[in-house]
C-alpha cells in the first residue's frame, strides 16, 4: 500500500444498508487512509448508533425526523459527540460538505437522486451504487459530473467490472477509438432462474428475497428476481460508457464469479472475476488508481470448477424487456419505469400483488406515459410523481 499524505474524508449515504456497511468495513481496515466524516440513513436507529459509536463521524443524518430524535438522545447518553441532523435536505447537505472528499451514494431508490446530484455539483469523488440516479436523470447527472469535474466511480459489481476491463483513457476515447466491440453485462438470473414459468405467480416475497449469491436489501433482491435490476443496470451502462443498447448484451451467469466482460474488435474478451462480495468493487473505487486490501478472500477456481452462461428468456424476465423498451423511448420513460417499479415492488412485498404483477403494473404505467424530453430536474420529478400515481391506480385495477 502506498502511503498518503492526508486522510480521505468519507460521507456514506445509506450507511445502514449493505453498500454502506461494506464501505465502512473496508474503511475500518485502513484507518491511516480514511476518516468517516458523515453518515446518513433512513430510520435504522440501532445500526446508525453503533456506527457512530465506532467511527465517531462529525455528522449523522436520518431522513425520518422521529428516528433522528431517538438517535440524538441515544448518542448524547452514550457520550458520542456526533451532530445529528434530520430530513431529506440534511442528507443532501452532507453530500455537499466542503470537507468531504468522497461520497458513497448507497441510498436505494429515488431518494438518492438529490444528494448524489449535489455531490456531483460540488465536484466530489462519487462512488455510485444508486442505479436510480442514472436511470431517472442520467443526462442531467452526467452533465453535472462533467461540468463540475467530479470523479464518478461505479461500485455496482457489474459496472465496476466493466470499468476495470476498459483502457485507462476510455473516457476520452470512447467505444470505437478504444476498439471495443460490445459490453457483456452479467446477471445471476436470481432465485427464479429455473422455476417453472407457471409457478412464478405463486412466488412469495420471502422466496424472491432469497438471492442465491448476494446478500442484499429486500427491494433490490426482488429487482434481482424479476431482472428489473439488470434492466436498470443496462440503462446505467449505456449512460456510464456512452454505449448504444445494441452494444450491451445481458448474459446470465449463475455463479456470479465473472462480474462482466468487454469484447474488443480483435477478438479479445477481458473479464473481471472475483468472489461475490461488494467489498471488492468498493475497495477498488475508494483507492483507484491504487489497490488496497478489501478483506475479501482469494478466488478458488478449483472449488468453482465451472462457469455457465445462458441467454435471458424474456418470458421469464419481462421486466428486462420493459427496460429495453424504456431506453428506446428515451426522454422521461426511464424515470417512469423506475418509479412504477418502486411502487409495484413495495406492493408485492406487502402481499398486495403477485410477483408476476410487478411487470404488469410497470408495463401498464409505461404504456400510459406521455414520453417527453428531460430538460431539468423538475421534468424528472414530475414524471416520477405521475408514474407513482399511475402505478398505484394499476395496482387497484389488478385487485378489482
Amino acid at each position: 500500500m502506498v502511503a498518503t499524505d492526508a486522510l480521505t474524508h468519507l460521507v456514506v449515504l445509506g450507511s445502514t444498508g449493505s453498500i454502506g456497511m461494506s464501505t465502512l468495513d473496508v474503511a475500518a481496515r485502513h484507518p491511516d487512509r480514511y476518516r468517516v466524516l458523515a453518515l446518513a440513513a433512513h430510520r435504522n436507529v440501532d445500526r446508525l448508533a453503533e456506527q457512530c459509536a465506532q467511527f465517531r463521524p462529525r455528522y449523522a443524518a436520518m431522513v425520518d425526523a422521529a428516528a433522528a430524535a431517538q438517535l440524538r438522545d441515544r448518542l448524547k447518553a452514550e457520550g458520542v459527540a456526533t451532530e445529528v441532523l434530520a430530513g431529506e435536505a440534511a442528507v443532501t447537505e452532507l453530500a455537499a460538505l466542503d470537507e468531504a472528499d468522497t461520497v458513497v451514494a448507497g441510498i436505494v431508490g429515488a431518494a438518492g437522486l438529490s444528494p448524489t446530484l449535489a455531490a456531483a455539483e460540488r465536484g466530489k469523488r462519487i462512488l455510485l451504487a444508486n442505479k436510480e440516479v442514472l436511470v431517472m436523470a442520467g443526462a442531467l447527472f452526467m452533465e453535472a459530473v462533467k461540468r463540475h469535474d467530479a470523479l464518478l466511480m461505479p461500485i455496482d459489481s457489474e459496472h465496476n467490472a466493466i470499468f476495470q476491463c476498459l483502457p485507462g483513457d476510455f473516457s476520452a476515447r470512447g467505444l470505437d477509438r478504444s476498439g471495443v466491440r460490445r459490453i457483456l453485462l452479467t446477471a445471476s438470473g436470481g432465485p427464479f432462474r429455473t422455476t417453472p414459468l407457471e409457478q412464478l405467480p405463486l412466488m412469495s416475497p420471502e422466496q424472491a428475497c432469497k438471492h442465491p449469491n448476494w446478500s442484499m436489501g429486500r427491494k433490490i433482491s426482488v429487482d434481482s428476481a424479476s431482472m428489473m435490476n439488470k434492466g436498470l443496470e443496462l440503462i446505467e451502462a449505456c449512460l456510464l460508457f456512452s454505449a448504444p443498447p445494441e452494444r450491451v448484451q445481458v448474459v446470465l451467469h449463475p455463479q456470479s464469479i465473472i462480474h462482466s466482460l468487454v469484447e474488443y474488435v480483435d477478438g479479445s474478451v477481458l473479464a473481471q472475476l472475483g468472489n461475490p462480495d461488494m467489498r471488492t468493487p468498493i475497495a477498488h473505487a475508494l483507492a483507484w488508481p491504487e489497490r488496497i486490501d478489501s478483506g475479501v478472500g482469494s478466488l478458488d477456481l478449483f472449488a468453482i470448477a465451472r462457469l455457465d452462461f445462458e441467454a435471458p428468456d424474456m418470458r421469464r424476465y419481462p421486466c428486462l424487456q420493459l427496460a429495453y423498451d424504456a431506453l428506446a423511448q428515451g426522454g422521461n420513460a426511464c424515470a417512469v419505469l423506475n418509479a412504477a417499479n418502486e411502487v409495484a415492488v413495495a406492493a408485492f412485498l406487502e402481499r398486495r400483488i403477485r410477483f408476476t404483477d410487478i411487470a404488469r403494473v410497470v408495463g401498464a404505467t409505461l404504456e400510459a406515459a406521455d414520453v417527453r424530453p428531460v430538460r431539468e430536474l423538475a421534468d424528472v420529478l414530475a414524471a416520477d410523481d405521475w408514474a407513482r400515481a399511475r402505478a398505484a391506480r394499476a395496482i387497484v385495477e389488478l385487485a378489482a
